[in-house]
């Protein structure tokens, strides 16, 4: 008898817990999506694969420069007395070092131009989100690829681009 009592008891509480979650509104929000597909997004991500590009290009023939100096040296190794030799190839080295370090400093400020840009996005979006948060009574906004599944409707990602859009064009990155 004390079993069934506490049976109903725990039923019946775990019943209006249900109901009580049930009555908030909870929306996905799809972030990658926005961060890459909102206008703002898309010109970053542009300016950044141009910058990047270049840079490959720039120490790509950087790279092959040095590897036809080091030829080059290798070359004349039987040539060049040894003091020479010694001297041609601490140079290279040195050269090669520098090459390196702005290399690391290139990609380095490109990361932090990324984060940056995301840094940006990510304020400029959270009023956004906010008031339209307040305008629907939205209780959570949960970002969609931490979701298993869900209805469809329940996703804002188009509605908040839309408005992103609207409140931010362009992001200036130079």
């Amino acid at each position: 008898m004390r079993y069934i009592s506490k049976f109903f008891i725990i039923t019946f509480f775990t019943i209006i817990c249900t109901q009580s979650f049930a009555e908030q509104k909870i929306v996905t929000l799809d972030l990658t999506y926005l961060l890459n597909e909102s206008k703002a997004g898309k010109g970053a991500q542009d300016f950044l694969k141009a910058t990047f590009d270049v840079n490959v290009k720039k120490f790509t023939n950087m790279e092959k420069k040095l590897k036809k100096q080091e030829s080059d040296l290798l070359a004349k190794k039987n040539i060049l007395s040894q003091e020479e030799y010694g001297k041609s190839m601490d140079s290279l080295r040195k050269n090669f070092a520098d090459y390196q370090t702005q290399r690391r400093a290139s990609i380095d400020k490109l990361t932090a131009k990324r984060a940056g840009a995301r840094e940006i996005l990510l304020k400029k979006l959270e009023p956004i989100l906010k008031s339209y948060i307040n305008e629907n009574n939205i209780s959570l906004v949960v970002d969609k690829k931490i979701i298993l599944g869900g209805n469809p409707d329940s996703d804002i990602t188009k509605i908040i681009v839309e408005k992103l859009n609207k409140e931010l064009p362009s992001l200036n990155l130079k």
